[in-house]
């Protein structure tokens, strides 16, 4: 009960007028950023630095271009705050997720969900609005749901991080046969479900296209959801490529993406083929033996 007056109390309306908001911009990425706050160039933060800045309450968003981000629209992370509600919050693109992000009141007493870190890794996380939200609740005890998020505490320092992972995140791609740019890997339907054959088709922009892979030895991941392409548990020539739940250091999940761009079953052999080099929509892709020369088995991305 004392605590709901406490938190009454600092949100009380009746409240003086705070001071202006202190917050501290932090940059964990492998290479220096330029950061912007509400719309405006502010500086050029260091791998490791920082910055403090007092600034209103509604400071708009602190962002940056960084890794593919764009100065004055979409493309990016953003950090929200709306404190004359006690509110902040994270915005981020689906489809051009540059970078992480993390906001934490500092040295704040966690009660009841209130001034927990808010924290973004990748484009699929549940925890970053993928819009900016035009208005909101009226401030109360109780916790917000997240991705919003509440502390009730006046006067409080906001700890903003770049890149709280220390990497940039790795960005979902297309996969194309031998450089055709207008075909892509592509899970039949869209469906996910354990099975769902994974063919060649048109590409079209969906989800069912988006991968998530990286040179040398990976797993093949449809971006934003637990699904993995997967060879199946006896990989030879002629087997036809499906998803499955993914599951770390399952066999036929394992791949090696060559420097030649050949997706090989690690101690296989088998790499993923273009059955009978055919591009026409719906042809289901097959794992064959790998062979130096045939086209068929040269996977590119953007």
């Amino acid at each position: 009960m004392m605590f709901l007056l406490q938190t009454f109390l600092l949100i009380s309306p009746f409240v003086s007028a705070r001071a202006p908001t202190q917050y501290v911009v932090h940059n964990l990425c492998p290479q220096p950023i330029n950061l912007y706050i509400g719309g405006n160039y502010d500086s050029v933060l260091p791998t490791g630095g920082s910055v403090t800045r007092f600034m209103g309450p509604n400071a708009g968003f602190f962002y940056t271009n960084a890794n593919g981000g764009a100065q004055g629209g979409g493309g990016m992370t953003r950090a929200g705050f709306a404190l004359d509600e006690y509110y902040y919050y994270i915005v981020k693109d689906v489809n051009n997720f540059n970078t992480g992000m993390s906001i934490a009141p500092r040295n704040r007493p966690m009660h009841q969900n209130t001034c927990e870190t808010a924290r973004c890794d990748d484009f699929s996380c549940t925890t970053a609005y993928s819009q900016p939200p035009s208005n909101f609740p009226a401030a109360t005890a109780m916790a917000p749901q997240p991705p919003l998020y509440a502390c009730l505490f006046s006067n409080t320092t906001y700890d903003i991080t770049f890149c709280p992972s220390g990497a940039f995140p790795i960005k979902p791609v297309e996969i194309h046969p031998r450089y055709i740019e207008d075909k892509c890997l592509d899970v039949r339907g869209g469906i996910l479900a354990n099975g769902t054959p994974v063919q060649l088709y048109d590409c079209n922009g969906t989800p069912a296209q988006k991968w998530i892979l990286k040179r040398g030895s990976t797993a093949v991941q449809l971006a934003g959801t637990s699904f993995c392409l997967d060879a199946g548990s006896s990989p030879k020539s002629g087997v036809g490529l499906k998803i499955w739940k993914c599951y770390n250091n399952t066999p036929a999940q394992k791949w090696f993406y060559t420097d030649d761009n050949r997706l090989v079953v690690e101690g296989k052999g088998q790499c993923i083929d273009l059955a009978n080099g055919d591009l026409r929509n719906g042809n289901q892709l097959q794992t064959w033996a790998c062979a130096t020369y045939n086209t068929n088995q040269v996977w590119t991305l953007p």
